[in-house]
């Protein structure tokens, strides 16, 4: 029996992510980050001074990625770190000014990623696809 990896979600899911990513790519190098540091901006625009594990429990990525990610855009400009207020093994991750003033073109940036991926899609198969893909992701959680 053979295996067609395009049978699979997990292949396929992967394919998806990485075309995103590189969508992405060519937008976010002209404002001054990486697709990987996408998610970190978006929850620090949400709510800015979340520390390292506010962060994990929100970004669901592994630690490592986490602090290698964190450090690149330190050493990038895009985000300062401070002593949390209260707990002294905890640092607060702020934004810096450039990171603040990408927020409306990367978010912009991101949905040309995403019409790039469902170009041809009429709205309610881009809107099932989406519902289906949470609906996976939901039950990935779940292993």
């Amino acid at each position: 029996m053979t295996y067609d990896r395009m049978e699979s979600a997990a292949y396929l899911s992967a394919l998806l992510a990485k075309g995103f990513s590189k969508s992405l790519a060519s937008r976010a190098n002209a404002l001054g980050f990486l697709p990987g540091q996408f998610p970190v901006l978006v929850e620090l625009w949400n709510e800015d001074g979340l520390t390292q594990r506010e962060l994990l429990d929100r970004l669901e990525i592994e630690q490592a990625t986490l602090a290698n990610t964190l450090s690149r855009m330190e050493r990038d400009g895009l985000i300062a770190r401070r002593p949390h207020p209260k707990d002294r093994r905890a640092t607060c991750i702020f934004l810096t000014d450039r990171a603040r003033a990408i927020e409306e073109p990367a978010l912009a940036a991101a949905r040309d990623a995403d019409q790039e991926l469902f170009k041809g899609f009429r709205r309610f198969e881009k809107e099932l696809m989406l519902e289906y893909i949470r609906w996976a992701i939901d039950n990935a959680r779940k292993l």
